[in-house]
């Protein structure tokens, strides 16, 4: 009887589901295939998980493959990272691969590149150059690039935050501002986005005072002004209401509850001698060193920021350079798949515009997208990068599973979301430990390919280190690829033999 009654609820419900789809007209497939047709659209909602445990192999899917997360979640829960059994990569014929030669004999003595705590300092002191009062070396130089609290949950920021602590390196805040959980230890890099939020007034116009109220609330180390980024370059951020919480809206100061959209520009500046302007009010009101962050697209605004350094007299202390393949701001597909340039093809090009004029131990070149695996961030360091930024592949570290639910509010695994219920399942604590032993393990990965090549830190990698493939059986340098000049890439004498010693110094202390 039980049974009956229960069988005959559920034929009751699918009557009634049969019903409505044959009644209704938004769905042509469903009318004509009445309840069987929602299969279809449950396969689609998951579609991208099949594909990601079923359906692609090791090396298919994008814009992470299973082999590179499994990497990143081995290093992140200081498991085995190795690989077994040879490549699955076909060595001979992926166009674009990255080939790093490795020499038989070293230049001189090698840091132990198994040795967890083994520095990895920027080769440059950051606003050195310029004098800026607060310029420092940073410790790291690999770092946690911008995501902005109201993007990610507070959890997410939090163990972002406390791993940054853990493992020495800076943790960039994004646009949306310095949250609370921002203030749990990690060093932090202001950015300064076209909202100004954080420091703006209630026209959405940039508040110096309030900056400078921010900066001295926390270890801030750096600014960091905005132009674009590589997920939506030339394009304003755009946070939806749902996610704009009342903690949001005082943090930014915007309304609760509205869609927070960010402008495409810049209302503090206009031009290059503009910005300039703007880059040396901020280092003497704050005396911190400052720079800009940009995708790569017209090459006019490099060439001129170049030609006015040369002057001497204002500059930037710092260039990050996002390459399309940045992920973490959801955007719509054109400007993902269709706008800027990627990443070797446009750091290659800013920095060849102030290696022409001399320029490049002026400033630190920071490289940021899809960088935080060590293959792409040897190639960074080769064409001249002195830091990196990582930031899917730190999400990845605390539990991010690609689901590409970011732009939804639906992230499942509590990171790219607002949703109380979603967030609770992300611990901080455990999470932050994750993060600081993948960004411990890259630094090493990073130390194991610059032994290989004969050097004692990847700064020193060259252009010449590195071959693309270029078609089946041939392949070329970076330096050939990109087109660069002898030199290029590398540290000039000074700075170089500055970075020999520091590490020497660090030597015994291991």
């Amino acid at each position: 009887m039980h049974v009956r009654r229960i069988g005959a609820v559920a034929a009751a419900a699918v009557a009634v589901v049969a019903a409505r789809d044959l009644v209704q007209k938004r769905h042509a497939l469903l009318r004509n295939f009445p309840v069987i047709g929602h299969a279809r659209y449950a396969l689609e909602t998951i579609g991208p998980e099949l594909r990601q445990y079923i359906v692609t192999s090791n090396e298919e899917e994008r814009p992470f493959s299973r082999d590179q997360r499994s990497w990143i979640y081995a290093s992140a829960k200081e498991e085995n990272n190795y690989f077994g059994f040879g490549t699955e990569v076909d060595v001979e014929h992926v166009q674009g691969h990255a080939y790093i030669k490795q020499r038989t004999f070293a230049a001189g003595a090698l840091p132990d590149a198994h040795d967890p705590q083994a520095p990895l300092p920027s080769a440059k002191v950051l606003g050195g150059p310029r004098g800026r009062a607060k310029a420092f070396r940073p410790a790291s130089a690999v770092n946690i690039s911008a995501m902005s609290f109201g993007s990610l949950s507070g959890a997410a920021i939090t163990a972002l935050n406390k791993g940054a602590a853990l493992a020495g390196t800076m943790h960039n805040t994004g646009e949306g501002g310095l949250s609370p959980y921002h203030r749990n230890g990690g060093d932090i890099v202001l950015q300064i986005g076209t909202g100004y939020f954080g420091c703006r007034n209630e026209d959405g116009s940039f508040n110096l005072d309030r900056l400078k109220d921010v900066v001295a609330s926390a270890p801030v180390r750096a600014i960091e002004i905005k132009l674009s980024q590589g997920a939506k370059p030339g394009l304003g951020g755009m946070l939806p209401g749902a996610k704009v919480t009342s903690e949001i809206a005082a943090i930014r100061g915007i309304p609760a509850g509205k869609d927070c959209a960010s402008p495409s520009r810049h209302s503090a500046f206009g031009d290059v001698d503009s910005m300039l302007d703007f880059v040396e009010l901020l280092a003497a009101e704050t005396g911190l060193p400052v720079g800009v962050k940009s995708a790569v697209g017209e090459m006019g605004f490099w060439q001129e920021l170049a030609t006015l350094m040369e002057r001497g007299d204002r500059g930037v202390d710092f260039v990050t350079v996002d390459g399309s393949e940045g992920g973490t701001g959801a955007a719509p597909r054109i400007f993902a798949d269709s706008v800027s340039l990627p990443f070797r093809m446009g750091f290659s090009r800013v920095y060849g515009t102030f290696a022409e004029l001399g320029l490049t131990d002026q400033l630190t070149f920071i490289g940021s997208g899809k960088l935080g695996l060590p293959e792409n961030a040897a190639v960074a360091f080769a064409l001249g990068a002195d830091m990196i930024n990582v930031a899917r592949e730190a999400m990845l570290s605390i539990g991010c599973i690609q689901s590409q639910k970011c732009h939804t509010d639906k992230c499942p695994t509590g990171i790219a979301t607002q949703n109380p219920w979603l967030t609770r399942g992300l611990d901080p604590a455990s999470k932050s430990t994750r993060t600081a032993a993948y960004l411990r393990t890259l630094r090493k990965e990073l130390l194991k390919v610059s032994g290989a090549v004969g050097v004692a830190h990847p700064g020193f990698i060259t252009a010449d280190d590195i071959e693309i493939l270029n078609g089946d059986y041939e392949a070329r340098t970076l330096a050939g690829v990109y087109g660069y000049k002898d030199g290029w890439g590398e540290l000039g004498p000074q700075l170089a033999d500055e970075l020999t010693a520091l590490l020497a110094a660090a030597e015994p202390s291991r």
